[in-house]
């Protein structure tokens, strides 16, 4: 639009000398300074008298200007003066895109020293703005932020499980199902879109939900945003506009052995080398099959093993045991079946290199 005008304005200007001169007279230059006229110092010495609102000339005090907006903030603050919580602020917090409505009402504060009639119109206001739904939803937040920092999640998983909650709240989906269930299974999923997977024996153990009850409403909740997804973009489509936003959902794919295996290694305290062997025989096993059907847990746990004695490292099936959350047995057995496939698993430049040793592989 404004190209238009300016465009319009030079054609007019073209065929009309006089509105050309004009324009030239009130364009703005942003080169110009002001200066003192009677001390004439380049640079000049200005001083904003904010308490006026005017601009004085620090050398002979001749008044430039008035009327300048004081861009300063309206108090001071020192660390002994703040006493007795005299919070000199008038603005409050910003607003919470996670909270219904506007959050702007005034709170009436009131402390030990206050008098009766300050403690009456506290508990008035309180009760006039008492939110049963706002109450609910951060009850929620403060459980999903303990469960998240439980399991050492980014501050992104846990701002992702608040805000797949406060939708489920929202549409009052799921009501037979316990608040406890709604989170662990928000959490699940919000892992999983941040990539940084979890698996149900790791949500079990934090939230006390059943690892069946888990499966149920990760699938519900999935259905449950997909559709959500559908509804939004229909209702675009129904109002002209073109959604070029990113969805707030996307469908969620099964956690692969070679995403738990950074985690493990992790945890196992192993070299970077060892991380990067285990994830390459995880991703080669996924190409070939052999453990297909299998837990990606067991999987992962077998490949960290495998790779930990090709590089000399021997960790056996009980120290990764604790740390993948399964039997030494499982370990073993899921080792067995890959060990018959370790020459298309290793890489033969690994060989060649001098990086690992075939003959270190215990025997299956």
């Amino acid at each position: 639009m404004a190209s238009v005008q300016a465009q319009s304005m030079l054609l007019a200007s073209a065929s009309d000398p006089s509105m050309a001169t004009r324009s030239q007279l009130w364009t703005e230059n942003l080169s110009m300074r002001l200066i003192c006229k009677d001390c004439k110092e380049d640079p000049p010495n200005l001083v904003e008298d904010f308490a006026a609102g005017d601009t004085i000339c620090g050398s002979c005090g001749l008044v430039l200007g008035d009327r300048i907006v004081d861009t300063r903030s309206e108090w001071r603050t020192f660390t002994n003066d703040d006493q007795n919580n005299d919070d000199p602020s008038r603005v409050g917090d910003a607003a919470n895109p996670l909270l219904n409505g506007s959050q702007l009402q005034t709170d009436i504060s009131f402390t030990g020293l206050g008098s009766g009639r300050s403690r009456d119109l506290n508990r008035a206001q309180n009760k006039s703005t008492h939110d049963k739904s706002t109450k609910t939803l951060l009850a929620a937040y403060k459980e999903i932020g303990a469960f998240c920092d439980g399991l050492s999640l980014p501050k992104n998983v846990s701002d992702t499980a608040k805000h797949l909650f406060k939708v489920v709240h929202d549409k009052g989906a799921f009501k037979g199902k316990s608040q406890e269930t709604v989170i662990a299974g928000c959490i699940f999923i919000a892992c999983r879109q941040c990539r940084v997977p979890r698996t149900f024996r790791e949500i079990f153990a934090l939230t006390r939900v059943p690892k069946p009850e888990i499966g149920r409403i990760f699938k519900s909740l999935e259905k449950f945003f997909a559709a959500q997804n559908e509804e939004k973009k229909k209702a675009a489509e129904a109002g002209g506009a073109i959604d070029l936003s990113n969805p707030d959902f996307n469908s969620t794919e099964s956690t692969t052995p070679k995403e738990l295996c950074v985690r493990y290694c992790s945890n196992l305290s192993l070299p970077q080398q060892c991380n990067i062997m285990s994830q390459e025989i995880a991703k080669k096993l996924e190409s070939i099959g052999s453990l297909a059907g299998r837990s990606p847990i067991s999987t992962a746990a077998a490949c960290i093993f495998m790779a930990s004695h090709l590089l000399g490292m021997g960790k056996t099936a009980k120290d990764i045991a604790p740390v993948a959350g399964v039997s030494d047995g499982t370990i073993r057995n899921a080792y067995k079946l890959i060990y018959g496939e370790k020459e298309k698993l290793i890489d033969p430049a690994w060989v060649r290199e001098g990086k690992v040793d075939i003959k270190r592989l215990p025997a299956a």
